[in-house]
């Protein structure tokens, strides 16, 4: 029987994937800086293998983030509740860790930097309305569009 990887583990690989790929930084070079085989890293990155205090330590300086930034938005542990945060998340909290989630799969990620390297707000428009067009989201598309980070505006 195949082990199924603790859900917390792969939230905190995912997050290693992420951070790493927003510095351009390859697995091999993780590795190298941790002393590992690229390998290993894609074990931590799949939550295969589970990262321990003093590895996560060495990895939180490496890609310059604190070792809470791996645990921001993960999942409670089973029967717990996090602390200081409500049951259902609701409002900007369900945003926000819905954001988070889609910036850790790899394809949030690469279609995130790749929008932010667009540089003219009427394209960037028009993108997002575009995959709102796919996505269905109909009603969305007679709302304006909201911002969408620094030098973004309708028109």
């Amino acid at each position: 029987m195949k082990k199924v990887p603790n859900p917390i583990d792969c939230h905190v690989g995912g997050k290693v994937r992420m951070r790493r790929v927003m510095l351009g930084m390859s697995q091999e070079k993780l590795g190298e800086a941790l002393g590992l085989t690229f390998q290993q890293v894609q074990k931590y990155e799949k939550g295969t293998n589970r990262i321990g205090a003093s590895r996560l330590q060495q990895i939180s300086r490496i890609l310059d983030v604190p070792p809470a930034f791996f645990f921001d938005g993960a999942p409670a542990f089973e029967g717990m509740p996090r602390p200081n945060a409500p049951v259902i998340p609701t409002g900007d909290e369900a945003s926000l860790s819905y954001v988070t989630e889609f910036l850790a799969t790899p394809e949030g990620l690469h279609l995130n930097l790749a929008f932010r390297r667009i540089k003219d707000p009427k394209v960037r428009k028009r993108i997002v309305e575009l995959v709102m067009a796919i996505a269905g989201d109909e009603e969305q598309l007679l709302s304006p569009v909201p911002s969408v980070g620094p030098g973004f505006s309708e028109g």
